[in-house]
């Protein structure tokens, strides 16, 4: 991965930075990434990692009536200032239920204009068409793709502590590198 810029900052209003995992495996290495994102997280950003994924029904258009658990994604994205992904590769695109959640966006323009950058933690040579499916999709819904927050940070399983936690020092800098980059993206704009 290239180098992310990092930029100190001191705010007296915290950023908020909604964590999507792609992945429906909870001891995925994705969701991991994601957790020690969270955990590792600098002062004045705070995360939340969503957790809805597994129970989203299909998305099916023109559908009139949202159920509960939409509305709650769609209060979510409103209410973060951006937006981080980390999704696995399943048959040459990302998972099909990262794909539903992208789709229940569309309608309401959840994304359009928000920062959004993505990570992928699989080995060099894997996930590009997840990312390249990722990319397709967050083009369409009009994302703000965050470049300098996004890119390669490998976690592979030894990585993994028995918290749930990446606890390789140099993947867990790495990790709130990307994170930092896109809250500088998002306070102050392409830098």
């Amino acid at each position: 991965m290239p180098p992310i810029a990092y930029v100190a900052t001191v705010v007296s209003n915290p950023l908020h930075v909604l964590l999507i995992s792609g992945s429906t495996r909870a001891n995925s290495t994705n969701t991991s990434a994601l957790r020690t994102v969270a955990a590792d997280a600098p002062e004045g950003i705070e995360v939340t990692l969503y957790d809805g994924l597994l129970e989203l029904p299909a998305f099916v258009p023109g559908d009139e009536a949202e159920p509960p658990i939409v509305e709650a994604l769609h209060k979510q994205i409103n209410n973060a200032d951006a937006v981080l992904i980390c999704t696995p590769e399943y048959a040459g695109m990302i998972p099909g239920s990262l794909k539903n959640l992208l789709e229940w966006t569309v309608g309401t323009g959840d994304l359009s204009d928000k920062p959004v950058a993505w990570i992928n933690v699989a080995y060099e040579g894997r996930g590009e068409e997840a990312i390249a499916t990722l990319r397709t999709v967050l083009g369409y819904v009009g994302a703000d793709l965050v470049e300098s927050a996004s890119g390669r940070i490998t976690v592979v399983r030894e990585a993994i502590g028995e918290d749930g936690l990446v606890s390789d020092p140099n993947i867990r800098a790495d990790l709130t590198a990307a994170l930092t980059a896109l809250a500088n993206h998002t306070r102050y704009g392409k830098y």
